[in-house]
């Protein structure tokens, strides 16, 4: 298994992503297609990568998105969005492998923290989570549609 940042678009693996978002969504719900547009952006920009993992047959069996935002008192940091193995890997060192490649990323791009939500009934997320050293904090998140 290893940990590759997306670089090149295709079909096949905007399919997988897709059906990998749809593992990770409460509602299991598929959305649809991601378009093409988000990730040329995403490949193209300095700010922004796609972690993806990808076993020994060359199947993507996790991913991550993230991203750098700048602010005032923290400077430069890491915001970690749709972090999610296959439901067939988990537990099997997966996901702490596109965590530590996450971690080198924020490091190498000068982020001082990373920062994420988890969802409240994810309690596996949750121990994932606290046993790699990530503090919860007791905030709310707000969402406005623009």
């Amino acid at each position: 298994m290893r940990i590759e940042i997306l670089k090149t678009y295709t079909p096949e693996t905007a399919n997988r992503v897709r059906e990998l978002l749809i593992q990770l969504s409460r509602s299991k719900k598929d959305r649809g297609e991601i378009p093409r547009e988000w990730f040329e952006e995403v490949i193209a920009s300095d700010f922004h990568d796609m972690f993806l993992a990808i076993d020994d047959s060359n199947k993507i069996v996790g991913i991550a998105t993230l991203s750098i935002i700048m602010g005032p008192i923290a400077r430069k940091i890491a915001y970690l969005e749709d972090f999610v193995t296959d439901e067939s890997v988990r537990g099997q060192g997966v996901g702490s492998k596109i965590w530590d490649a996450l971690l080198d990323w924020a490091k190498e791009k000068g982020c001082s923290e990373l920062n994420f939500t988890s969802g409240q009934g994810r309690e596996a997320a949750w121990k994932f989570y606290e046993g790699k050293g990530a503090e919860i904090y007791d905030t709310n998140f707000f969402k406005k549609t623009i």
